[in-house]
């Protein structure tokens, strides 16, 4: 079964740290491009950041320099280290896997969410 299983949100006051966890099985992960999006209420979802399946990353703007994607292949997990919370992070958080099928073909998986409140 494929699956994207998301960790670690919670409650935080601004400026406090938080680290989400994704946890998947069911598909080649080390071969997977791995990310965290976002949604806030009344926006749309839009990519927070991602890691290729070589290594490389890519953040929006808003978060660059206070979030962290990284990812341990042998445990089949994405993290996203999150500093310096802002209100404006506050957000349902969704991990992405976007790879290929076994016998060819793209494969796009996505976890149910975990909510993240940033508040005083």
């Amino acid at each position: 079964q494929v699956q994207l299983v998301e960790s670690g949100g919670g409650l935080v006051q601004p400026g406090g740290s938080l680290r989400l966890s994704c946890v998947a099985s069911g598909i080649m992960f080390s071969r997977y491009a791995m990310g965290w999006y976002r949604q806030a209420p009344g926006k749309q979802r839009e990519l927070v950041a991602v890691m290729s399946s070589g290594g490389n990353t890519n953040y929006t703007d808003s978060v660059k320099g206070r979030f962290t994607i990284s990812r341990d292949n042998a445990k089949s997990t994405v993290y996203l280290q999150m500093n310096s919370l802002k209100p404006e992070d506050t957000a349902v958080y969704y991990c992405h896997a976007q790879g290929v099928r076994p016998g060819g073909g793209s494969r796009e998986v996505w976890g149910p969410g975990t909510l993240v409140t940033v508040s005083s």
